[in-house]
C-alpha cells in the first residue's frame, strides 16, 4: 500500500484525502489546528496539526513525511494585494515557508511532489494562455506562487508536478454568490476560467495513476462563457439578484487552455455545466 502525505486537508485536500483512502492509499493529512483531528481520523486519515511558519518548522514534519512516496502541497498562500515588495510581507512569506520545508522533504522518503498552484501566475492579458505562455503575475500571491514553482522544479531531490488551477468552485462554493446584486461590475466580456472540485480531484488522481511528473499543467474547465453571461445565469438559477455590468470600459481577461492536460493525461472533464 502506497502512502501519501497531504499538506493542507482543507476545502480541497480533505475530500481528496477521502477519495485516495477509498482507493487503498495510506494517507497522512495536516490541518492548522487539532480541532479537525476527529473528522480526519474518522475518514481513515492520520492527522497532524501543522501550520507552516517563516521562522521555524514544526517538529511534526519529519514524522508527517516519513514513509510517504508522494507529498501533495494543497495550502493557499493567503496573500493579497498588487505589486507589493516581498519584504513588507516577510511575516507571511509563502516562499520562506516552503524554503524551510525543503530540507525536510530532501531527507525524507518522498520521491514525488505535487504542488497546487494557480493561474494567477499569468497575470491579466487579453490572450489565450497555454503552459508555454510567459507568466507575468501582478498579485503578491501570483508572484510568490511562481517563485515557489521554479524553486520546486529546480530541486533534483524530488520529481515535481505543478497544477495551476483556475477559480475553484463546488457544491458548497456557489459561484452565483460571487457577484450577485453587484452594480457596475467590470470586465463583462472577459471569459471565465473555473474548475469544479470534482475535476480537481479527478486530475490529481490521474497524475498519480499515470505517474506523470516534472510537468506544469493548466487545469481549467474547457468552456469559457463571458462573465456577464455566466454570473447573470447563475444568479437567476439561484433566485438571486443578477449583477449589472459596466459595458463602457473595454474588458480585459485571459482564456486559460487546458489542452496539454487533456491530451497528456487523457483526461475528460466531468463538470462542464459550471
Amino acid at each position: 500500500m502506497k502512502q501519501i502525505s497531504i499538506l493542507g486537508c482543507g476545502w480541497l485536500g480533505f475530500p481528496l484525502a477521502e477519495t485516495l483512502v477509498k482507493q487503498d492509499f495510506k494517507i497522512k493529512g495536516s490541518t492548522t489546528s487539532i480541532d479537525k483531528k476527529a473528522t480526519l481520523e474518522k475518514a481513515g486519515i492520520k492527522h497532524y496539526s501543522i501550520a507552516l511558519q517563516t521562522e521555524f518548522v514544526s517538529n511534526l514534519i519529519p514524522d508527517f513525511l516519513e514513509g510517504s512516496d508522494i507529498l501533495i502541497i494543497a495550502i493557499p498562500p493567503k496573500l493579497r494585494g498588487k505589486n507589493k515588495d516581498y519584504s513588507d510581507a516577510n511575516k507571511n512569506s509563502f516562499i520562506k515557508k516552503i524554503q524551510n520545508l525543503l530540507p525536510f522533504i530532501e531527507k525524507s522518503t518522498v520521491e514525488k511532489l505535487l504542488f497546487i498552484s494557480s493561474t494567477a501566475v499569468y497575470g491579466e492579458v487579453n490572450a489565450t494562455i497555454t503552459e508555454d505562455s510567459i507568466p507575468k503575475p501582478v498579485t503578491e500571491s501570483g508572484k510568490q506562487l511562481l517563485e515557489i514553482e521554479d524553486l520546486l522544479m529546480a530541486n533534483n531531490a524530488v520529481q515535481t508536478t505543478i497544477l495551476r488551477f483556475g477559480g475553484l468552485i463546488g457544491r458548497d462554493r456557489n459561484p452565483a454568490r460571487f457577484l450577485a446584486g453587484k452594480e457596475n461590475a467590470t470586465n463583462p466580456d472577459a471569459p471565465i476560467n473555473l474548475i469544479d472540485r470534482e475535476d480537481c480531484i479527478g486530475i490529481i488522481k490521474k497524475i498519480i495513476e499515470c505517474d506523470i511528473w516534472n510537468e506544469r499543467f493548466n487545469a481549467v474547465a474547457p468552456n469559457h462563457p463571458t462573465r456577464k453571461e455566466y454570473y447573470t445565469r447563475k444568479a437567476l438559477e439561484q433566485h438571486l439578484i443578477p449583477p449589472t455590468f459596466n459595458d463602457k470600459i473595454a474588458s480585459i481577461g485571459k482564456t486559460i487552455a487546458s489542452d496539454k492536460l487533456i491530451q497528456q493525461l487523457n483526461y475528460t472533464f466531468t463538470q462542464l455545466d459550471l
